[in-house]
């Protein structure tokens, strides 16, 4: 967005606990999400079979790469939801959704028909030894059918923490993520349905919380015939419309596929040391991933607020949101890196009963934990960027920063082994942060227009 004509301002002032406000239920909402992850990992992990274990984590880390193509239908709804309150125009709110919703249902419908190419890459890639690799196809070929609801579910996220209606999403993903652990233990070890019991939960889940959700939406706008009304005949094609909202899909899926391609590559070297290795780095992983789902909420916060900034053209609410999510996302990050230090030995013992896999995972458990610090400044980014719809600007910095990882990787891991992978991660968060920052003040100036 840029300043090419005079706009109205709609002057508001943003505190603290309008940050907490969306901050909290998010965060909550959120840590649901990797928490499935652990519970999955504990009850398959409790099984004692590094191979399976294996498998689930590396079937996981696949659907996390594929979903997170998609996962613009999210943060980029949400930003622009976020712009169309700032600017009193809540109606077009409802055909950012709509547009979203349908293109979740057409990309997850096209996985389900690629399932077959998808895994084969998967597995040439990840290079699983025989156990790990048959977890994963049965890990995968169950949860590959939840692919249009769970899309459909990134599109109604984006629209309720977009209109800063955080509590409602966080509801939502608590049902969805409630329902995936309590049946994944049940399954897993009630039925004995092994890695595909895992798999199947999470398929339930999503299809609950999109029916749910769907629901909420039509609700909100007054049932399914007053939001026929409502949006004019193409309306859902209109070309500007349509034709920014994929571009700004292509940036954020360029973003994500760069994003998980660190993950995978992290994981792949993971599994290129062995069982024992790959499961204790999922394990450490998995706990970052908490720690960054908590981080998530603030970001969430700073991309809700700056959004409606943009929208509403007012800058001083823009600084300010910028400031204090910067204050609050410091703040949580010493705290998080303090629980996950202390906590961490038994949290490990208690996800897995492999003693050689627990022994490995605590030993880099100090490194792994100085990840709080290092990645809170690209999270808060992250938010800020989608939420002013800067999307080159995120999608440039994450490709610039992914040469940085690798190039990290390549060096430090011949020389230090997991050691340098884990540095290599760290490289990547402080490259990260220091792009964004300088590539925002460059163009900060330029989302504000002159009022009329």
């Amino acid at each position: 967005m840029t300043a090419l004509s005079a706009r109205p301002q709609y002057p508001f002032d943003v505190r603290r606990a309008d940050v907490w406000r969306i901050a909290l239920p998010a965060s909550i909402a959120f840590i649901t999400e990797p928490l499935v992850g652990l519970v999955d990992i504990v009850v398959i992990g409790r099984l004692g079979d590094a191979g399976l274990l294996g498998g689930l984590v590396l079937g996981a880390l696949v659907f996390d790469i594929i979903f997170s193509l998609a996962y613009f239908l999210r943060i980029g709804t949400a930003g622009l939801v976020a712009q169309a309150i700032g600017s009193r125009d809540p109606r077009e709110g409802l055909l950012h959704v709509s547009r979203a919703i349908l293109l979740g249902v057409g990309i997850g419908v096209l996985m389900i028909a690629l399932a077959a190419p998808i895994l084969w890459l998967s597995t040439a890639l990840l290079a699983p030894e025989a156990g790990a690799s048959a977890a994963l196809a049965d890990y995968f070929n169950w949860r590959i059918w939840s692919a249009p609801f769970s899309l459909i579910n990134y599109a109604l996220l984006g629209w309720f923490y977009g209109r800063a209606a955080a509590k409602t999403g966080m509801a939502l993903q608590i049902l969805l993520h409630g329902i995936d652990i309590t049946l994944s233990i049940w399954f897993v070890h009630g039925l004995g349905w092994g890695v595909p019991g895992a798999a199947i939960a999470t398929v339930v889940g999503q299809i609950v919380a999109a029916s749910l959700g769907i629901a909420l939406l039509l609700r909100h706008y007054g049932g399914f015939g007053a939001v026929l009304r409502r949006i004019e005949p193409g309306e859902l094609r209109d070309a500007v419309a349509v034709k920014r909202m994929f571009g700004l899909s292509r940036d954020l899926m360029i973003r994500s596929a760069a994003l998980m391609g660190a993950y995978a590559w992290f994981a792949a070297q993971g599994s290129r040391m062995g069982e024992v290795a790959l499961s204790a780095n999922a394990i450490l992983l998995n706990l970052l991933m908490v720690a960054g789902y908590f981080m998530d909420g603030i970001a969430q916060a700073a991309e809700q607020l700056t959004g409606k900034a943009v929208g509403a053209n007012w800058r001083p609410a823009y600084e300010r949101a910028y400031g204090l999510s910067m204050q609050l996302g410091l703040l949580l990050a010493v705290g998080l890196g303090l629980l996950w230090y202390l906590s961490g030995p038994w949290v490990i013992g208690f996800m897995t009963t492999n003693k050689a896999v627990r022994d490995y995972a605590l030993a880099y458990l100090p490194i792994a934990v100085l990840c709080a610090l290092t990645f809170m400044p690209a999270f808060i980014y992250d938010g800020i960027l989608i939420g002013s719809t800067l999307n080159t600007t995120m999608r440039n910095g994450m490709v610039v920063s992914l040469v940085v990882f690798l190039v990290a990787a390549l060096t430090l891991q011949p020389a230090f082994g997991n050691w340098g992978l884990w540095g290599a991660m760290h490289a990547w968060f402080l490259a990260r942060g220091a792009i964004y920052w300088w590539a925002l003040e460059r163009r900060k100036a330029g989302l504000f227009a002159p009022a009329h």
